[in-house]
Protein backbone atom coordinates (compact mmCIF):
# COMPACT_ATOMS: atom_id res chain seq x y z
CA UNK A 1 0.00 0.00 0.00
CA UNK A 2 1.38 3.40 -0.97
CA UNK A 3 1.91 6.19 1.57
CA UNK A 4 1.57 8.93 -1.07
CA UNK A 5 -1.49 11.17 -1.25
CA UNK A 6 -1.18 11.28 -5.03
CA UNK A 7 1.06 9.22 -7.26
CA UNK A 8 4.24 11.25 -7.71
CA UNK A 9 6.97 10.76 -10.29
CA UNK A 10 10.69 11.41 -10.00
CA UNK A 11 10.53 13.40 -13.26
CA UNK A 12 7.85 15.73 -11.85
CA UNK A 13 9.89 16.36 -8.70
CA UNK A 14 13.04 17.07 -10.70
CA UNK A 15 11.13 19.54 -12.89
CA UNK A 16 9.96 21.42 -9.77
CA UNK A 17 13.53 21.81 -8.44
CA UNK A 18 14.88 24.22 -11.07
CA UNK A 19 16.88 27.22 -9.85
CA UNK A 20 16.89 26.04 -6.22
CA UNK A 21 19.51 24.63 -3.86
CA UNK A 22 18.38 21.20 -5.08
CA UNK A 23 19.53 22.00 -8.61
CA UNK A 24 22.68 23.79 -7.39
CA UNK A 25 23.84 20.69 -5.51
CA UNK A 26 22.90 18.38 -8.39
CA UNK A 27 20.33 16.46 -6.36
CA UNK A 28 18.12 14.23 -8.51
CA UNK A 29 15.07 12.23 -7.49
CA UNK A 30 15.52 8.78 -8.95
CA UNK A 31 12.78 6.54 -7.60
CA UNK A 32 9.42 6.64 -5.89
CA UNK A 33 8.62 3.43 -4.03
CA UNK A 34 5.33 2.63 -2.29
CA UNK A 35 6.88 3.52 1.08
CA UNK A 36 10.07 5.45 0.30
CA UNK A 37 11.62 8.16 -1.83
CA UNK A 38 15.12 7.81 -3.34
CA UNK A 39 17.43 10.59 -4.54
CA UNK A 40 21.08 10.91 -5.45
CA UNK A 41 23.69 13.65 -5.31
CA UNK A 42 27.10 13.89 -6.97
CA UNK A 43 30.25 14.12 -4.92
CA UNK A 44 31.97 16.88 -6.88
CA UNK A 45 33.20 20.49 -6.59
CA UNK A 46 29.70 21.61 -5.49
CA UNK A 47 29.39 19.18 -2.61
CA UNK A 48 32.88 18.65 -1.18
CA UNK A 49 34.79 20.54 1.51
CA UNK A 50 38.28 21.96 0.77
CA UNK A 51 39.88 18.63 1.78
CA UNK A 52 38.04 16.99 -1.14
CA UNK A 53 35.64 14.90 0.94
CA UNK A 54 31.83 15.09 0.86
CA UNK A 55 30.77 18.05 3.01
CA UNK A 56 28.56 17.09 5.96
CA UNK A 57 26.34 20.08 5.20
CA UNK A 58 25.75 18.75 1.69
CA UNK A 59 24.67 15.41 3.19
CA UNK A 60 22.27 17.24 5.51
CA UNK A 61 20.92 19.29 2.61
CA UNK A 62 20.30 16.06 0.69
CA UNK A 63 18.60 14.50 3.72
CA UNK A 64 16.32 17.48 4.36
CA UNK A 65 15.51 17.79 0.67
CA UNK A 66 14.36 14.21 0.32
CA UNK A 67 12.48 14.23 3.66
CA UNK A 68 10.70 17.47 2.70
CA UNK A 69 9.77 16.12 -0.72
CA UNK A 70 8.49 12.92 0.87
CA UNK A 71 6.40 14.83 3.41
CA UNK A 72 5.07 17.12 0.66
CA UNK A 73 3.91 14.05 -1.25
CA UNK A 74 2.04 12.47 1.68
CA UNK A 75 -0.31 15.37 2.45
CA UNK A 76 -3.37 16.79 0.72
CA UNK A 77 -1.59 19.78 -0.84
CA UNK A 78 -4.86 21.69 -1.23
CA UNK A 79 -5.06 21.87 2.58
CA UNK A 80 -1.59 21.23 4.00
CA UNK A 81 2.10 21.98 3.65
CA UNK A 82 5.12 20.58 5.47
CA UNK A 83 8.08 22.51 6.85
CA UNK A 84 11.29 21.31 8.44
CA UNK A 85 11.35 21.48 12.24
CA UNK A 86 14.49 19.57 13.19
CA UNK A 87 17.19 17.51 11.55
CA UNK A 88 20.14 15.56 12.87
CA UNK A 89 22.81 13.57 11.12
CA UNK A 90 25.54 11.13 11.97
CA UNK A 91 28.34 11.13 9.41
CA UNK A 92 29.76 7.61 9.23
CA UNK A 93 32.36 7.46 6.45
CA UNK A 94 33.97 9.83 3.94
CA UNK A 95 33.25 9.87 0.23
CA UNK A 96 35.66 11.44 -2.26
CA UNK A 97 34.07 10.83 -5.69
CA UNK A 98 31.03 9.41 -7.42
CA UNK A 99 27.46 9.61 -6.18
CA UNK A 100 25.68 9.16 -2.89
CA UNK A 101 22.13 7.85 -2.74
CA UNK A 102 19.59 8.79 -0.07
CA UNK A 103 16.48 6.82 0.84
CA UNK A 104 13.80 8.43 3.01
CA UNK A 105 11.35 6.20 4.86
CA UNK A 106 8.73 7.32 7.37
CA UNK A 107 9.27 6.63 11.05
CA UNK A 108 5.98 8.38 11.92
CA UNK A 109 3.31 10.03 9.77
CA UNK A 110 1.07 12.00 12.11
CA UNK A 111 -1.60 14.62 11.50
CA UNK A 112 0.60 17.48 12.76
CA UNK A 113 4.13 16.12 12.45
CA UNK A 114 6.13 13.58 10.51
CA UNK A 115 9.47 11.94 11.26
CA UNK A 116 11.59 10.62 8.40
CA UNK A 117 14.69 8.43 8.51
CA UNK A 118 17.18 9.08 5.74
CA UNK A 119 20.00 6.66 4.95
CA UNK A 120 22.73 7.92 2.62
CA UNK A 121 25.00 5.33 1.02
CA UNK A 122 27.96 5.43 -1.37
CA UNK A 123 28.12 3.64 -4.72
CA UNK A 124 29.25 0.43 -2.96
CA UNK A 125 26.14 0.58 -0.74
CA UNK A 126 28.15 1.47 2.37
CA UNK A 127 26.48 3.76 4.90
CA UNK A 128 27.82 7.32 4.66
CA UNK A 129 25.30 9.21 6.80
CA UNK A 130 22.13 8.48 8.72
CA UNK A 131 19.75 11.31 9.45
CA UNK A 132 16.37 11.90 11.05
CA UNK A 133 14.21 14.84 10.01
CA UNK A 134 11.06 16.07 11.74
CA UNK A 135 8.51 17.98 9.65
CA UNK A 136 5.60 20.06 10.90
CA UNK A 137 2.34 19.63 8.98
CA UNK A 138 0.67 23.04 8.78
CA UNK A 139 -2.74 24.07 7.50
CA UNK A 140 -1.67 26.01 4.45
CA UNK A 141 -2.04 25.18 0.77
CA UNK A 142 1.24 23.84 -0.65
CA UNK A 143 2.79 25.85 -3.42
CA UNK A 144 6.17 26.09 -5.10
CA UNK A 145 7.82 28.71 -7.27
CA UNK A 146 8.63 27.86 -10.87
CA UNK A 147 11.88 28.90 -12.53
CA UNK A 148 10.13 31.94 -14.06
CA UNK A 149 8.94 33.10 -10.62
CA UNK A 150 5.32 31.98 -10.91
CA UNK A 151 3.67 30.12 -8.06
CA UNK A 152 2.19 26.68 -8.67
CA UNK A 153 0.01 24.50 -6.45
Amino acid sequence: MSIWHTEPSAADLNAMAGETLIETLGIEMVEVRDDALVARMPVDRRTVQPAGVLHGGASVALAETIASWAGFLTVDRERFHVVGQEINANHIRPVFTGWVTATATPAALGRRSQVWEIRIVDEAGKLVCISRCTLAVIEQRSTYATADGRTQA
